[in-house]
């Protein structure tokens, strides 16, 4: 294979976007905005179910316009910021166009009120003259029945900015400052709960523990008040989507914006609950191989042993590509277009947002990448996970902006298929029993925190959901808590007791009620379409790349459908948790060697 070119550690460019929040381009694109906006506005007299096709389309296309420079100027606030957290002209040119973006939603508002208030009869011949905004367009009247009039969507719209949205900023000013405290080879540290949060990987289990306990404890300190902050955010969510919108129940609220019909979601919880045996097997299993007389909560995210090798970051970038060339060369390619567009932000510095993510701003940029990349095994996955988000969305450029990005449940479908390449490739280069038992452990341990974790906090969240506006208080959310992860570990795992307060600290409930079951959904999914390449070679690449290049084109049951898969069927997600059950008999084989 001819060598590929090497990359080393550096800061991303912004330049194709702009120069910097003040420049030329950025002014113009704003100033455009506002133009587009008020020509949008005044195109409202011509909305009518006898309008002339050329004038409905010129709206979607001010509309998709209006989107992709709003998308250009969030997206180079955001990355901005991302660069540099401590920059407080970053910060707050992040919130200047917020609040512009904001404005602009409420005052094209009326456009989707009209769509939605055609009858079907009346909207057909819109969708005739405009196919390639079809999905678009269907979605936009899907929400038809939990539609309010003009003037209390726009009262809603502000409610939000000083309601729900304030408190998630609450929560996150008072928990973003939390500093913790622990006692690192005999010297008392200061942490974030980033660098708090790699000691409950620690080798030892008295470290694990400490790292959990302050975790807790300065949680604890406040959880009255982040208990009253989720109760307020749960209240709101209630009289709104239930009590105005008419919503059947709180979930189905996420449902609709993911267009997964209820009873899907329903089925994926069920059969996580029913195979929670899988993961207390695993836990058992663990707990010999680390030697505990009792595998405590602390244990959880126990190493088997901490892996020392370090990879130089060209290294890295050699192996991913590597992976994804030998699934498929065009993979690769799209990879390397996001290194070679200097896309990947991957320094380690001061002041830069932790952990990793990929930024799509429409189908006509290259996403940008950010790692901090550090050189062990897991930042190398990182990398390869990332790099599949960008790939998903390349492979999605042919839509406009409205159909480029795939809902959230199969927002995950490259970037854990390109892990699960990187690991077959590893594993192809290593033969040895020891690292196969090592991934395999890992891979069990991400399958815990991103599948059966998830799908306990949304039945924990719908539990919540149901409770609060019954007007019941901390202590009896924190119950209900223990009573889940009593559930959910048996007798496998001894849940301490200040566990109860883990759900005050898991910000995705705070901020967007039932986003996680989407983490279980996409894994599960994953497992399933990596079982079939397996089975089949290169005769599922097609069907696979189809997936990928649909984006969000199309509901997500049809584009599932038309690689073959039912949803809808209880076998296909058992079919996940069927691979678990394999790979964990892998597990206990070698463990007998």
């Amino acid at each position: 294979m001819k060598k590929q070119e090497t990359y080393q550690q550096s800061r991303w460019s912004l330049d194709e976007l702009y120069s910097d929040g003040k420049s030329k381009k950025f002014m113009s694109d704003l100033k455009k905005l506002e133009s587009l906006k008020d020509e949008f506005v005044a195109s409202r007299s011509k909305l009518s179910p006898k309008m002339k096709m050329a004038d409905f389309h010129q709206m979607i296309s001010m509309l998709q316009e209006m989107t992709e420079i709003g998308s250009r100027l969030s997206g180079f606030s955001f990355l901005r910021f991302a660069e540099n957290t401590m920059n407080a002209d970053a910060m707050a040119l992040v919130g200047q166009i917020q609040a512009k973006l904001a404005l602009i939603t409420n005052e094209t508002l009326f456009f989707s009120l009209w769509w939605k208030s055609l009858s079907d009869i009346e909207a057909a011949p819109f969708y005739k003259a405009t196919p390639d905004y079809q999905y678009f367009l269907q979605e936009i009247r899907n929400t038809k029945p939990f539609t309010l009039t003009e003037d209390a969507e726009q009262i809603i719209n502000l409610k939000n900015i000083s309601g729900s949205e304030a408190l998630t900023t609450l929560y996150d000013a008072i928990t973003n400052r939390y500093q913790f405290f622990l006692m690192v080879d005999g010297k008392k540290q200061t942490l974030t709960r980033g660098e708090l949060m790699k000691h409950v990987k620690s080798e030892k289990p008295a470290m694990r523990k400490k790292a959990y306990q302050e975790l807790y404890r300065v949680y604890g300190n406040d959880s009255a008040i982040l208990g009253q902050i989720y109760q307020t955010i749960a209240r709101d969510w209630h009289l709104e989507n239930i009590n105005l919108r008419k919503y059947p129940t709180p979930i189905s609220v996420r449902n609709r914006i993911n267009d997964i019909p209820d009873e899907v979601v329903d089925l994926l919880l069920d059969t996580s609950v029913k195979n929670r045996e899988v993961f207390q097997r695993y836990f058992k299993v663990k707990k010999d191989l680390l030697g505990l007389k009792t595998f405590n909560r602390y244990d959880i995210y126990a190493p088997l042993k901490e892996s020392e090798k370090k990879y130089s970051f060209s290294q890295a970038y050699e192996m991913v590509y590597n992976a994804f060339n030998e699934f498929d060369p065009e993979f690769a390619k799209m990879a390397r277009q996001v290194f070679a567009e200097n896309h990947v932000d991957s320094e380690i510095r001061p002041g830069k947002q932790g952990g990793a993510f990929c930024s799509t701003l429409g189908p006509k940029h290259t996403p940008w990448v950010l790692l901090n990349y550090n050189g062990n095994i897991g930042d190398v996955s990182t990398m390869a996970h990332e790099l599949g988000h960008a790939i998903h969305s390349l492979s999605a450029n042919q839509h406009h902006i409205f159909h480029q990005g795939s809902c959230l449940p199969l927002a995950e479908t490259a970037s854990t298929f390109g892990e699960m390449l990187l690991t077959d490739s590893i594993l192809r280069e290593n033969p040895g029993e020891d690292l196969k038992l090592q991934i395999l452990m890992e891979q069990m341990d991400d399958n815990y925190a991103t599948i059966q974790r998830q799908a306990y906090f949304a039945l924990f969240e719908k539990q919540a959901h149901e409770m609060i506006p019954q007007g019941v208080g901390m202590d009896d959310l924190n119950q209900a808590y223990l009573e889940n992860l009593q559930d959910q570990f048996g007798d496998a795992v001894h849940v301490n007791e200040e566990f109860r307060l883990e759900w005050i600290c898991i910000p995705h409930i705070f901020h967007t009620p039932f986003y996680v079951y989407a983490y279980a959904f996409g894994q599960l999914l994953v497992l399933s379409l990596y079982k079939r390449y397996k089975n089949e070679g290169k005769s599922f690449i097609p069907q696979y790349k189809k997936i990928l290049a649909a984006g969000g084109s199309k509901a997500p049951e049809t584009v599932l459908s038309d690689a073959g898969i039912n949803f809808r069927d209880a076998a296909f997600w058992q079919g996940g948790f069927d691979i678990l059950n394999e790979n964990l008999s892998e597990i206990e084989r070698i463990c007998k060697k």
